[in-house]
């Protein structure tokens, strides 16, 4: 594996905690949503350490920028996924406070970093 600067991150830590936590909640789902939203849920959430990783690695501001801001995204695409996933039964509010405390976490590093690529 490369030894890239980005992996020392904590917004990248957090976001590779947020993806483990994702797999770990959806393997409550019923197997029937394996396709659905269980798939979804996880594509997404690989998608804001990939997009993390990938934007860091960008020379100008404007495409590190970007691609933080896809990630921010795919962190809100999962939100809603976790409110459709409760309103569904597929988890309970005490099964996903780690995913709460970690989505917000990240998602307020996400937001000071695509300031900070913004100046």
């Amino acid at each position: 594996m490369l030894k890239l600067n980005h992996k020392q991150l904590d917004v990248w830590k957090a976001s590779v905690d947020l993806v483990k936590e994702i797999y770990r909640i959806t393997e409550l789902f019923p197997a029937d949503e394996r396709f659905g939203i269980t798939s979804q849920m996880r594509r997404a959430s690989v998608s804001i350490v990939s997009n993390i990783s990938e934007g860091l690695s960008r020379n100008t501001k404007l495409d590190i920028r970007r691609f933080l801001q896809i990630a921010r995204s795919s962190l809100v695409e999962i939100d809603s996924q976790i409110e459709i996933s409760l309103q569904l039964n597929f988890c309970n509010k005490e099964q996903i406070k780690v995913l709460e405390e970690l989505s917000n976490r990240v998602f307020a590093m996400l937001t000071n970093m695509i300031k900070k690529y913004s100046e």
